[in-house]
């Protein structure tokens, strides 16, 4: 084969189908738990966190409640992946081994966010959030007045006994504002240089394409989410939803949390669909949490 412009052109157009098949070749799941950020610039803060919206009896002005500086932010990176095609290949017609390295690239763009989100879950128990404590901890503050102020309570959103056990999490994911954040500034971009005076084209005789993106990722409201490393069976689920359902804002209103989603590695899958998925248990009574949630189960936990 002869490259010319147009033979370049050609092959492009090609390796961004095949890209563009990988993409939609997968369902991703970060979606699920994580709310999309746009971002505009090389991150974004979060001054907004710790305030959940209420209505309020209108007597008089109004009152504009401030938003509380938390100074949470989460900062963009960079990401790249890059292939190589030896110009000879291109020249032999030998392009059949590309194509399926093209929509796996496709692939990998595509639940690069899964691969973010979920480390970012399993990570909370040592990662800090809008209020200064690790996402899952023992002392969130919680306070006596709507300010802000007052006596604090310590409240907990995690269950870990003396001998922990495989994490697993439940969350309410009802909410336009999930529990975790997936800030995206620029999506993954497919691009090639294969111009005959780009320095790898002239000196290693190789033509590179590849994709690059920016985002990162980061948490939401803790009260959204809880992990329990008990043992995961009704008892210890039905734990979790209790301690979830009583979480209150500062001044004592009620959340209303409505957890909605078990989110389990694939070790616990067969737990879980005891719990949420039998009708009856192993006395055969009535399984009073059968579909009371949905169930996730996902390899980035493991």
């Amino acid at each position: 084969m002869i490259i010319t412009p147009a033979t370049l052109t050609a092959l492009m157009t090609t390796f961004r189908r095949e890209f563009d098949a990988g993409v939609t070749s997968v369902e991703p799941a970060w979606n699920k738990v994580a709310t999309l950020v746009p971002s505009t610039t090389k991150g974004n803060t979060y001054g907004w966190l710790g305030q959940f919206p209420q209505m309020r009896e209108w007597i008089g002005d109004r009152v504009v409640k401030d938003m509380q500086a938390h100074g949470y932010e989460i900062l963009n990176k960079n990401w790249e992946s890059t292939v190589g095609v030896p110009r000879p290949d291109i020249e032999d017609d030998n392009l059949g081994i590309y194509l399926p390295i093209m929509r796996e690239m496709g692939r990998a763009a595509a639940i690069h966010p899964d691969e973010l989100i979920y480390p970012l879950l399993a990570a909370g128990g040592s990662t800090l959030c809008y209020d200064g404590q690790n996402f899952f901890d023992d002392d969130h503050p919680v306070y006596a007045n709507v300010d802000g102020t007052g006596a604090m309570t310590a409240t907990s959103n995690q269950d870990i006994p003396g001998t922990p056990q495989t994490p697993w999490y439940l969350l309410d994911v009802s909410r336009a504002i999930k529990p975790l954040i997936y800030q995206q500034r620029k999506p993954p971009v497919f691009t090639a240089m294969t111009s005959n005076d780009d320095e790898r084209v002239f000196n290693r005789n190789e033509y590179r394409y590849g994709i690059d993106a920016r985002n990162n990722v980061g948490f939401g409201f803790w009260q959204m989410a809880y992990k329990s490393q008990q043992p995961l069976n009704a008892t210890t689920y039905a734990a979790a939803r209790q301690a979830m359902m009583g979480f209150k804002a500062d001044g004592g209103r009620p959340l209303a949390i409505r957890p909605t989603l078990l989110v389990v590695p694939s070790t616990l899958e067969s737990q879980a669909l005891e719990v949420l998925k039998k009708e009856r248990d192993a006395a055969g009574a009535t399984n009073v949490y059968h579909n009371s949630a949905e169930l996730l189960v996902t390899p980035w936990l493991n």
